[in-house]
């Protein structure tokens, strides 16, 4: 059978799961599959967790890809390369329990200056990483861990240099630590680090763990995410560059002497954290900017029903944990009430909701999932209908015994309605083989990957898919089935 032949095959398999999916969720309507098709092409396999992938500015050759493991890998003119770039395998194991399919720790986020390329400019050849690593002895973290709790690990984000002799090796010589998280709880440790237009640094972080926002590390009362005295729970943001190296730079440094606070942050005020750029968050795992506009889209963990995309603002709040989505979230209990649940879109006054439009919100119940991983925006070339819509997925549909069946979504960021691909090439339109979904990336031409693996971080069952448009007669040939459909139920109402 040929390539073609067994495309058409899987297009007809996947006609038949077109239409709703059984049952609505118990707080907003199931995800629909949408008119958009994709296929999915093996670019790197035999990897551990893939979860996060990115190119260096102006650099359309290579990919570089985070493993949770601890190792950085770099795929290059579509070919996985031998080695790695970068091995924090003993920095990140432990904390991280590399056997342990649901640990959220180990190396979560790569970012590259602005000014990568640019020789001459502080920020040549500079990386940032973002990983899970245990405490030195003697040493504290930048924040500790609210109310004197125990810490494990933190959490923290190091700048590097690329070797002066080989562009793809990381020199291991040239790490700096800006700054760091003590952290009391194994989970929401975010993940994502990113330059936004303005060449600052963001990362989102977690609340701190647990559940309802509470526990040892929590402050009261309200919890972490709004509280303004703790970084957790927020999006911080920094201007990274080593502050002895740019001395007439306005931004104040910080108290650590290692990075630079933005003068209009919106919070610092006495008791503040001043690296604050937003707050109300649960765990922002995975966030981009989008480059056509420069808008912040972050994708927000829920709790244990609702999973939501956000657009972040300077000085907002998201509500969380007195909301979950736009439901009203009670933290004694952990939940938002029975169906349809406390919907309270625009109240409390103050608080920032999903982004909404005509057509819907754009969050989801966990009918349709169990955990949201963010991913990007859209402006590529390949698939001109997905040009503009905001590219995620989830973790996975079935949580136990072992999380299976990851899921990918595409969201329309003006009409608010959230569509599941069509994936025609694998029965019944689904991912293979229990594939979980961690992350996604983007290469310098703006074209989009999903990173999945159905083992654990010790494992290799993680597979790097570049996401591309179908066969031109395939996507044809849906065209004509879901016409012929749709005029066979006509006939039968």
């Amino acid at each position: 059978m040929s390539s073609k032949q067994r495309f058409i095959a899987g297009a007809f398999l996947v006609l038949a799961t077109l239409g709703p999916r059984v049952g609505a969720g118990p707080y907003v309507p199931a995800i629909q599959r949408g008119s958009i098709a994709i296929t999915l092409q093996a670019t790197a396999t035999g990897m551990s967790a893939p979860d996060y992938a990115i190119s260096p500015p102006g650099d359309p050759s290579r990919l570089f890809v985070v493993e949770q493991n601890g190792l950085l890998r770099i795929i290059q003119n579509g070919t996985l390369l031998p080695g790695s770039a970068l091995d924090l395998t003993t920095k990140v194991q432990p904390p991280l329990i590399a056997s342990n399919a649901n640990d959220e720790r180990g190396f979560l986020g790569l970012a590259f200056h602005p000014d990568f390329n640019n020789q001459g400019t502080l920020g040549y050849r500079t990386l940032y990483t973002y990983t899970s690593e245990l405490i030195p002895a003697s040493t504290s973290p930048t924040y500790a861990a609210p109310n004197g709790a125990t810490q494990g690990y933190k959490n923290l984000i190091s700048e590097w240099k690329m070797s002066a002799t080989d562009p793809n090796v990381v020199d291991p010589a040239s790490r700096r630590e800006l700054i760091s998280f003590g952290k009391n709880a194994n989970n929401h440790n975010g993940g994502t680090l990113a330059f936004g237009p303005d060449k600052y640094l963001y990362l989102g972080t977690g609340d701190g763990g647990n559940a309802n926002d509470a526990g040892a590390s929590h402050i009261e009362p309200g919890g972490n995410a709004q509280n303004l005295s703790t970084p957790l729970g927020k999006m911080l943001r920094i201007d990274p560059i080593n502050p002895t190296l740019n001395a007439g730079n306005p931004n104040p440094v910080s108290t650590n002497g290692q990075y630079r606070i933005p003068t209009d942050n919106p919070y610092q005020g006495a008791g503040q954290v001043p690296e604050v750029y937003a707050y109300g968050l649960r765990n922002p795992y995975r966030f981009a900017f989008d480059r056509a506009n420069g808008q912040l889209i972050v994708a927000d963990v829920g709790q244990n029903n609702i999973e939501e995309i956000d657009r972040i603002v300077k000085g907002g709040n998201y509500g969380w944990a007195m909301k979950e989505g736009d439901f009203l979230f009670d933290r004694s209990n952990g939940t938002i009430g029975a169906a349809p649940g406390n919907r309270s879109p625009g109240s409390p006054a103050g608080l920032i909701d999903p982004i909404s439009g005509p057509l819907g919100t754009l969050e989801y119940d966990h009918t349709d999932g169990i955990s949201i991983t963010g991913g990007f925006v859209y402006r590529g070339s390949k698939i001109p209908e997905l040009f503009g819509k905001y590219v995620f997925g989830d973790l996975a549909l079935r949580a136990a015994p072992t999380r299976a069946d990851g899921r990918l979504f595409y969201a329309d960021l003006t009409t608010g309605l959230i569509n599941e691909f069509q994936l025609p090439q694998f029965a019944n339109g689904v991912l293979p083989n229990g594939l979980t979904v961690h992350g996604f990336g983007q290469d310098d031409a703006g074209e989009l990957y999903a990173l999945v693996t159905n083992t654990p971080s010790n494992g290799a069952g993680g597979i790097v898919y570049a996401i591309n448009a179908p066969e031109p007669g395939g996507l044809a040939l849906i065209g004509l089935a879901l016409i012929g459909c749709a005029r066979r139920r006509t006939r039968r109402v």
